[in-house]
């Protein structure tokens, strides 16, 4: 089983300051390794055009998504997309906020197709209102979730 998550519209590789918050440069965004927030897969520059990763993942007995990249805490699993940059004065990147795309979220039926054909997308853009990097509880239709062949 493959989890795949396919991005868009990623919002560059500078965020200006603002209130508690002294800005970024060098963006990336990468997926989260389960419970090791600083072993990150494939960082992408924020100013790709698009952005993807393809996760490892099998499903539970109770029928639930899970694998080295999936998180399992209270609220449900989910992916972590984390976003890494500079902020001033500071040499080494760190990352300043992440996307929790919550796997709860995605239709029983769009579930139930990708257990059958071997893999789940999801597809999200990664620029939020403000033009900042897209952050917090991700569900629909922020992103859509479909099912699809497993890619090599």
């Amino acid at each position: 089983m493959q989890l795949r998550i396919e991005a868009h519209t990623l919002p560059g590789r500078t965020c200006g300051p603002g209130p508690d918050f002294p800005g970024v440069d060098a963006i990336e965004v990468a997926v989260q390794r389960k419970d090791r927030p600083a072993e990150l897969l494939d960082p992408q520059p924020g100013d790709a055009a698009g952005a993807a990763w393809t996760l490892p993942c099998s499903f539970t007995p109770e029928g639930e998504l899970r694998g080295p990249y999936v998180q399992n805490r209270l609220g449900g699993r989910f992916v972590y997309l984390s976003w890494t940059g500079v902020q001033p004065h500071q040499q080494d990147a760190r990352m300043f906020r992440r996307a929790k795309l919550m796997l709860a979220d995605v239709p029983p039926a769009v579930l139930a197709e990708a257990r059958q054909r071997g893999a789940l997308v999801g597809v999200l853009g990664l620029t939020d209102a403000k033009g900042h990097p897209r952050c917090g509880r991700v569900v629909p239709p922020t992103i859509e979730w479909t099912a699809a062949d497993p890619t090599q």
